[in-house]
């Protein structure tokens, strides 16, 4: 009911593009391009029941067999990456990365014991990069999401 006469009001937020939005229930793909996948290793081996998959734009841990949770982030929204690899990670050629993140439900994702951590992090970092250039994002509009002092880890300098 309302005209656009031209007024500047509320930008409505940018559509990512080649995204379209599906019209209706039915015609949301569950199917999505994997772009990398792990689980979590014990003793280096993937004998675990938690999965970590990164798509096009989300990063998703699967975590159950009978029992699951899933939980999903959308990759534009990461703020900082860290590695960590204990001498015991390094035997067995694994580490572990924490995902800092501007999700108010879940501000750090543990990705334990995946094979490869450095690349891994390297990789989810040219990604998330990647997405927020996609969707015209600049620093500016992730400020603040860290928290009043700025500091995403809890600790000030």
């Amino acid at each position: 009911m309302s005209e656009n006469n031209g007024s500047k009001g509320p930008s409505e937020p940018t559509a990512v593009p080649n995204r379209p939005r599906p019209q209706s229930f039915a015609e949301v793909n569950l199917e999505s391009k994997v772009l990398w996948k792990d689980r979590k290793r014990i003793l280096g081996m993937p004998i675990s029941f938690t999965r970590y998959l990164v798509d096009e734009d989300h990063l998703t841990l699967k975590i159950g067999l009978l029992n699951t949770r899933i939980d999903d982030v959308l990759l534009y929204r990461i703020l900082d990456i860290k590695m960590t690899q204990s001498l015991g990670q390094k035997i067995f050629g694994v580490g572990s990365i924490t995902v800092f993140t501007a999700d108010k439900s879940q501000d750090q994702i543990l990705l334990k014991n995946v094979k490869n951590p450095e690349k891994v992090r390297r990789y989810l970092g040219q990604l998330v990069e990647q997405e927020r250039e996609n969707r015209r994002l600049v620093g500016r509009e992730l400020f603040g999401v860290a928290g009043e002092d700025g500091d995403v880890d809890g600790t000030l300098n």
